[in-house]
């Protein structure tokens, strides 16, 4: 069995997805703590450009470092896909953290939630018009809305307030619409280079941009504590890893079929901020809203009946 192959059964790219999803879920409490430990405050929004750039400037030098360990050579991209590569880290990590966080400071967390998971629409949408094996069609569409309902859910009770602001909800939107055209990008760019090194360098060329921004804008750095960096660590690992595993997967699926995985992404986030964060996670809201992102899941991924 090929490698491809073996990355297009139904039961790896759901193990695979659900740990994407369950890490990048992590990430929502993990960096919450992070402000903390690092002392950056609410709408201090360079110093948390800054710790987006060191977590994903270090994931992708341990993404480089573990290449450079298994193909026992350094690794550098082939010339064919420096482009993408360097296409995927400024619109995937750089763009997308720059709207996401400036955005987020100007509309409230419920909003940006929600409107952060249309990325997943825009994915699927993008893919009918670029890939012939990708197109729209009423199970994917209705798998799509009911995830996202799901998304809807576990947001009701906030405060969802009201209006729309081009750098608040507009930036959010921009955001998404990164993340969707990144995982096109990234399947372009995997077909002419090895994931792992797609994965490492567009971490690092994305975060040393980020690491400028933040520290142009006057970011704050202070001597973080021991417990500081092991946090910092472990959310350069689960982005090193989660990102490496997304780019296989992108690479020998159809993005709508893997799209769809990424509204587990909020729901894990909403559970492991519960369990971390001390707060209530039995709520019938956290449990419909997975429900519906499961249904939708499901639902997108149904094989279809043929006619005999």
């Amino acid at each position: 069995m090929s490698k491809k192959d073996v990355f297009q059964k139904s039961g790896v790219i759901l193990l695979l997805a659900l740990l994407c999803t369950l890490l990048w879920g992590s990430a929502y409490p993990s960096i919450k703590i992070g402000y903390s430990l690092f002392s950056i405050g609410e709408n201090d929004i360079f110093s948390k450009l800054l710790f987006a750039g060191n977590r994903f400037a270090l994931a992708g030098l341990l993404v480089i470092l573990l290449t450079w360990i298994i193909q026992k050579k350094f690794p550098i991209p082939k010339k064919d896909a420096l482009s993408h590569i360097a296409l995927l880290g400024f619109i995937q990590t750089t763009l997308e953290y720059l709207f996401f966080y400036i955005g987020l400071s100007h509309t409230t967390g419920v909003k940006g939630s929600i409107l952060n998971g249309t990325a997943t629409f825009m994915a699927v949408i993008l893919a009918h018009f670029i890939y012939s094996d990708d197109k729209l069609n009423f199970q994917k569409v209705l798998g799509c809305i009911v995830g996202f309902m799901g998304v809807v859910i576990i947001n009701l009770g906030g405060k969802v307030g009201s209006g729309f602001t081009f750098t608040g909800e507009g930036f959010i939107i921009l955001a998404a619409a990164s993340f969707a055209i990144g995982s096109l990008i990234s399947k372009e760019a995997a077909k002419r280079e090895d994931s792992m090194i797609v994965t490492g360098w567009q971490l690092l060329f994305g975060g040393a941009l980020l690491i400028i921004v933040g520290a142009l804008g006057g970011a704050r750095t202070s001597i973080p504590s021991t417990e500081a960096m092991l946090l910092l660590l472990y959310l350069s690992l689960l982005s090193s890893v989660a990102f490496t595993i997304w780019t296989i997967l992108l690479k020998h699926n159809n993005v709508g079929k893997i799209s769809i995985y990424n509204f587990l992404t909020p729901v894990f986030g909403v559970f492991l901020s519960a369990i971390f964060l001390k707060e209530s996670i039995w709520h019938w809201k956290n449990l419909l809203a997975l429900v519906f992102v499961c249904v939708g899941i499901y639902i997108v991924n149904k094989p279809k009946v043929k006619n005999s």
